[in-house]
């Protein structure tokens, strides 16, 4: 395989915006960050600490200073160094943005990383199933094969089998309600729960089969064509609508790149709201049109990264929870500083990490057992199946839950 060393270091520098080389230059090197990350928590492996996934890009902007160019002293990044730190920048490295709540110095580890897997694509490196899924999004509407006519037909049957109207393609509507390929094939309840609150609620809402998809595996692959053709492909079915105000499902990153990334990555402003549904559950719960019985199982709370830590959403979900789950145990750590799922930033769908991710589930088993109780409600169906995938892999006992599919269980329409 021909490595292309030119290309990922122009790329590398091409992402080099000032906030970008201050992070690289503030970096102590004082080890903090290490333990806040699950995979060397797990490991012990110093190559797993986050601030050595720095290293690509910092040597690459080093390499540029005239000094140390013009004295022949500069460092050159070589073909050995990205076959190294591939592994480090995409199977090691969910983005989570823990280790950036201890730095001293608050360096946004998780977008240099973000920013290093388009140089090592560049290069012609990445995860084969990683960078698939990217571009079964691109041909086909998303990474499992969730095509437009696929997507009405498991409307259709979730509209007879759960007796809720599913809404597709309504000419004019309040809410855009997108959905995730990982609901639609291996959860769809979850659409149904999600239309079953918002009809509850009295919301004008539709699903588009023009832009549908709101996971967008361009970005975690490192590949922003694709991650622009995503998040356009939602814009233009929101303009169509009339949306004003676009709802991301039970998926993290979805919502951190559109909350936060679209607006950058398309080049303009989006010109609606962007909620995660977490947070519009809990708006309609402000509003005094989410009416619940009580959910009495015993049960904890998992925070998505993206959602809670990322996305400022925490308080939304306990808002939520509140007067509703009656037996409600908090982990420790929890909220803005829980322990990540193991498989956010697209390690999920990276097949050779499959062993240390499920290793570093073991995190999450203890912090369940510490709870006393059985029951882990989350809000991400990423987080929902890679942890389903380690609970088999360790034959564990605890229960996994889908908060909007709890939400609209019990929804009282009395």
């Amino acid at each position: 395989m021909t490595i292309d060393v030119q290309a990922a270091t122009r790329t590398f520098l091409a992402q080099t915006e000032v906030h970008m080389v201050s992070y690289l230059e503030a970096c102590l090197h004082c080890g903090q960050c290490a333990d806040a990350c699950l995979f060397y928590r797990t490991s012990g492996d110093p190559r797993h600490t986050p601030a050595y996934k720095l290293f690509p890009i910092a040597k690459a902007l080093k390499a540029q200073k005239w000094p140390l160019k013009w004295l022949g002293l500069a460092p050159k990044l070589t073909e050995k160094d990205l076959t190294e730190w591939e592994e480090l920048i995409f199977d090691t490295c969910t983005m989570c943005g823990r280790c950036t709540e201890v730095c001293p110095m608050s360096i946004d580890i998780a977008s240099i990383v973000g920013q290093a897997r388009k140089a090592f694509v560049a290069a012609g490196l990445g995860p084969a199933d990683l960078l698939q899924a990217a571009e079964n999004s691109r041909d086909h509407g998303s990474p499992l094969g969730l095509t437009p006519e696929k997507l009405v037909d498991r409307l259709e049957w979730l509209a007879d089998d759960q007796e809720v109207e599913m809404v597709l393609d309504k000419a004019k509507a309040d809410v855009l309600l997108t959905v995730s390929s990982i609901e639609a094939m291996k959860y769809p309840t979850s659409l149904s729960a999600m239309a079953k609150i918002l009809t509850h609620a009295g919301v004008d809402w539709t699903f588009s089969s023009k832009g549908y998809e709101a996971t967008n595996f361009g970005f975690l692959a490192g590949k922003p064509d694709i991650a622009k053709t995503m998040i356009l492909r939602i814009v233009e079915a929101a303009e169509a609508v009339g949306a004003k105000t676009v709802v991301i499902p039970e998926c993290g990153h979805a919502y951190g790149v559109m909350r936060w990334g679209g607006a950058n990555i398309l080049g303009r402003p989006l010109p609606f709201e962007v909620l995660h549904i977490t947070e519009y559950m809990a708006k309609l719960k402000r509003e005094g049109k989410l009416k619940l019985k009580p959910y009495d199982k015993p049960m904890t709370y998992h925070d998505p990264c993206q959602v809670s830590r990322r996305g400022g959403a925490a308080a939304d979900a306990r808002y939520i929870l509140e007067d509703f789950a009656t037996d409600f145990h908090e982990m420790t750590p929890t909220a803005e500083m829980n322990w990540c799922c193991g498989g956010g930033g697209g390690v999920q769908a990276i097949s050779r990490g499959a062993d240390l991710r499920h290793k570093v589930f073991k995190i999450k088993m203890d912090q369940v057992a510490a709870t006393g109780t059985g029951t882990l409600v989350s809000a991400c169906a990423n987080c929902r199946v890679t942890m389903e995938e380690s609970k088999a892999h360790w034959k564990w006992d605890g229960g996994l839950e889908s908060l909007v599919e709890i939400v609209a269980e019990h929804l009282d329409e009395g």
